[in-house]
């Protein structure tokens, strides 16, 4: 069985991937993929400056 993560770990992801540069709906397709396995939600390689 697997340990879930509580919600002091995922507010500090978020948090993390906000400081990070990400906007709200990267972070919440990227939480929906890792909760899912849905490939479609999986994060994109950001083109560089």
């Amino acid at each position: 069985m697997g340990q879930d993560m509580n919600m002091m770990e995922t507010t500090r992801i978020i948090l993390g991937l906000r400081a990070a540069g990400w906007t709200d709906t990267e972070i919440n397709d990227f939480m929906i993929y890792i909760e899912t396995g849905d490939e479609s939600y999986k994060p994109k390689e950001k083109e560089k400056e």
